[in-house]
């Protein structure tokens, strides 16, 4: 057992430790709860253009919710830890954050250097969208509700949609009317007066750079928070090492 005199000086350092590792969590609770957020904002303003592709639709938002869920979890565990003072707790603590840091790391890093490749996937599924567009099903109004929100038309220009099967019996789409009351369905069937009604710019370019820039903000959100997680590493790690070393335990 160490001697009381080294006790003592220890006992101060445990203290502090212990407080500086409950702030870290309660802001490690308060980033799962803006991670929760952002899944929960990623779900409504990014839904249309994941229902573009509904074969292969991706789970992100939900994967930001659970993951946010689980860390509010962990850092409400991290505070009760450290309150207790138990080791093993300290350790698992610090295990967990361990796991979350290399996660958002290879999940920010994929992002990086794949996000390029988004770009070819998101114009051929586009496309598709363009093609099979009956104005009915879950990517057509998917289409629409771009249309409509980014003032946008067709793929690269309004006129991309004299091309595709939905022009030949319908024209193109009401969702390109600049003022839907001054669109009618003839207008809509020739593309000279079309261009005097409707959005000329195309959507392409548009969806990716709203893509790009939500992306931004989700991965510098996550590379923030994972970074910080080192942090709590640290704290846990120094503290469980502490209380082993000294048998100290918080009354």
């Amino acid at each position: 057992m160490s001697p009381p005199s080294r006790r003592l000086q220890t006992k101060p350092v445990i203290t502090c430790l212990k407080t500086f590792l409950i702030s870290y969590s309660l802001i490690f609770w308060f980033t799962g709860v803006i991670l929760l957020a952002v899944g929960v904002w990623g779900k409504v303003n990014l839904e249309p253009y994941l229902h573009l592709d509904t074969e292969n639709s991706t789970n992100a938002p939900y994967v930001l919710i659970g993951t946010g869920a689980i860390i509010v979890i962990f850092g409400l565990f991290g505070c009760f830890a450290t309150c207790r003072g138990s080791p093993w707790m300290l350790k698992l603590y610090a295990m967990f954050l361990v796991l979350v840091f290399l996660a958002e790391l290879v999940a920010g890093i994929s992002g990086f250097i794949f996000r390029h490749e988004i770009k070819g996937i998101l114009e051929d599924v586009y496309t598709n969208a363009l093609n099979s567009y009956n104005k009915t099903d879950t990517k057509s109004m998917a289409v629409d509700k771009i249309q409509i929100n980014l003032k946008c038309c067709g793929l690269h220009k309004y006129t991309d949609w004299k091309i595709r099967p939905y022009f030949e019996h319908h024209g193109i789409p009401e969702s390109c009317c600049k003022d839907v009351s001054a669109c009618n369905p003839e207008m809509l069937k020739d593309l000279d007066q079309a261009a005097k009604v409707v959005n000329q710019d195309g959507c392409f370019s548009s969806v990716t750079n709203v893509m790009e820039s939500n992306l931004g903000i989700i991965a510098g959100i996550s590379f923030g928070i994972a970074f910080f997680q080192l942090i709590g590493i640290f704290l846990a790690c120094c503290l469980s090492r502490y209380i082993t070393n000294n048998q100290y335990e918080m009354v």
